[in-house]
């Protein structure tokens, strides 16, 4: 199959397609001025961003550090920095660091931020978005 045969109709937010998820994380990272950035953007991952960071030799000397890559190809922002390079998701706290891998998860293997709850005092159901208030 040619590059050019894969070419096709536009998909985007037009064609009903969410790409971008707006999160708050829990406590925020800290930057060289001790300012706390919390509201970010991580983008649907591709095939490429899980495939190549497996040839990467951090990851074969400690695979938690695919997480690392993952999350610094997919996250697009947090706060002020639009560069978000593994040495930024590595200064995370580790609560923040669990909260961008369950919302890579969830984005990416179940297209949603969104889990079903229940109140604990009258027992109804409503769906909660785990990203947050961005």
């Amino acid at each position: 199959m040619r590059g050019s045969d894969l070419a096709g109709p536009a998909v985007g937010p037009a064609a009903g397609l969410r790409t971008e998820y707006p999160f708050v994380l829990p406590r925020g990272l800290v930057d060289d001025r001790g300012g706390v950035h919390r509201e970010g953007v991580m983008r649907l991952a591709t095939a490429r961003d899980e495939i190549n960071p497996q040839g990467d030799p951090r990851v074969r000397q400690n695979p938690a550090f695919l997480t690392v890559l993952l999350l610094a190809q997919t996250v697009t922002r947090i706060g002020t920095v639009r560069v978000v390079e593994p040495a930024v998701i590595e200064r995370l706290f580790a609560s923040d660091l669990a909260f961008l891998q369950d919302l890579y998860r969830r984005i990416n293997q179940q297209g949603h931020t969104e889990a079903e709850v229940a109140c604990p005092h009258c027992g109804g159901q409503f769906a909660v978005d785990l990203a947050g208030a961005a």
